[in-house]
């Protein structure tokens, strides 16, 4: 399911981060942030992912949240990556946020995590986005709308996704938790406006 943590590009030469194995993918884009399948019934304008089986990006994001996090350098090897930035520095800002309320159980978790999924957000080309260097700005008020959508649909799936990998019962992981302080590529938001 996923690569080996001694894959070329990983731990074993402690040199690079991990990066999608999503980025050949034949898919839309709009700027060069793509718009990869997900496993989800949340309602939005990503394709529906074909093989159930097979990991999509936000089962990547959290994959490789924990070693990336380390990295202040990740150089993007395609639109994929660019979701998986995004996704991993949505995974902070769930952490944090988790960390702020103080060892919530899981239902407090999961409501705390699915509020922050649908809080307002910048995207590609608007001031609050701390990513504009890297990524375009959407062409069209249309392709506008659409990425916020996109990634509207992906915060909701990944805060219902995390929830479960974060408790184990009814209890916050400790180890996970460890980690709401690091700050990936040295940012501490993906533009959330709370």
């Amino acid at each position: 399911m996923h690569k080996a943590l001694h894959s070329p590009k990983g731990w074993a030469y402690g040199i690079a981060a991990f990066h999608s194995s999503l980025n050949a993918l034949d898919t839309r884009f709009i700027g060069n942030v793509a718009l990869l399948p997900i496993k989800t019934k949340v309602r939005g304008p990503a394709p529906p992912a074909v093989d159930l089986a097979a990991d999509d990006i936000i089962d990547e994001a959290i994959y490789y949240f924990r070693p990336n996090c380390f990295f202040r350098n990740f150089e993007i090897g395609g639109g994929a990556d660019r979701v998986l930035i995004y996704v991993q520095l949505f995974i902070q800002e769930c952490l944090g946020k988790l960390a702020a309320a103080k060892n919530p159980n899981a239902s407090d978790g999961a409501r705390i995590l699915a509020t922050h999924a649908l809080q307002n957000f910048s995207i590609p080309g608007e001031a609050g986005f701390p990513l504009n260097a890297m990524y375009e700005k959407p062409a069209t008020k249309l392709e506008q709308d659409t990425l916020r959508q996109y990634f509207s649909q992906i915060r909701q799936e990944t805060s219902a996704r995390l929830t479960a990998k974060l408790y184990d019962g009814n209890t916050l992981s400790k180890w996970w938790m460890s980690f709401s302080k690091k700050k990936f590529m040295g940012i501490a938001s993906v533009g959330t406006l709370v």
